[in-house]
């Protein structure tokens, strides 16, 4: 008999191959298959097994529950179960939303009193890039297998994803510091370019996978918003490249 499972919990390949293999020591599992992109596990049993023997063979960061399979004749029930699922969305988001908010907040605080836009966009630039690249730094191992889901480049140059992290550091000391701006605002373009094709096509085919865009230290779903925060960075580059005294 065969089962499919939705499994929490897992972030990277490493978590996929630890979660495939705890399933498949159970003695009455004959295959066990993790899906690391739908976040599920497809399971052949000889004998059926209770979902608490699951979940006792797995590490205590992974929850394993039934798939749900939708009913076509409870539509309000599907659509309360949709809204719940955006609170939790956003909730996860939260995060990264307040993180944001503060590098903003704190871009404005350095030049209210001498207001300059170009100012303001490289303090936001470097502090964006030191910010996100220390939760990158919070788990270099586990990183680079995240980032490879949905990052282009760091797909076919998997040493890509172990530097990555740095490239934002020194990105960031370089707008901080304002040295060699308009070297960093052409990498900036290059590689959140990189990245935001490959989040654009990863949301087109609906894939259900973690943004890596915090690290992994902070569970957060690939959405709309990483997008937009790229967005943010590469409009900001293209302002400065094209007019340094806005």
């Amino acid at each position: 008999m065969k089962h499919t499972y939705k499994i929490s919990g897992m972030t990277c390949g490493n978590c996929k191959a630890s979660v495939e293999k705890s399933l498949n020591d159970l003695d009455e599992v004959t295959n066990a298959v993790v899906i690391l992109e739908k976040e599920e596990a497809i399971i052949t049993m000889s004998n059926h097994i209770e979902l608490e023997a699951f979940q006792k063979a797995l590490p205590s960061k992974y929850k394993i529950a039934v798939k749900e399979h939708k009913n076509v004749f409870a539509s309000v029930q599907s659509s309360n179960f949709e809204t719940e699922e955006e609170k939790s969305k956003l909730q996860q988001l939260k995060p990264l939303l307040l993180i944001i908010f503060y590098i903003a907040a704190a871009s404005i605080l350095l030049h209210y009193k001498n207001w300059s836009w170009s100012e303001f966009m490289l303090d936001f630039m470097g502090l964006f890039y030191i910010v996100f690249s220390f939760f990158k730094m919070l788990d270099l191992k586990g990183f680079p297998d995240s980032f490879r889901m949905y990052d282009p480049l760091a797909k076919r140059i998997p040493i890509y994803g172990w530097v990555y992290p740095f490239i934002e550091t020194v990105l960031g000391l370089m707008f901080l510091m304002r040295f060699e701006v308009n070297i960093a605002l052409i990498v900036t373009l290059i590689v959140l370019g990189i990245t935001t094709i490959g989040v654009t096509k990863t949301l087109l085919d609906k894939k259900s996978i973690k943004c890596a865009c915090l690290g992994t230290a902070l569970k957060l779903p690939m959405t709309e918003a990483t997008i937009i925060e790229n967005a943010i960075m590469i409009i900001m580059a293209i302002l400065m490249l094209i007019g340094i005294n806005l």
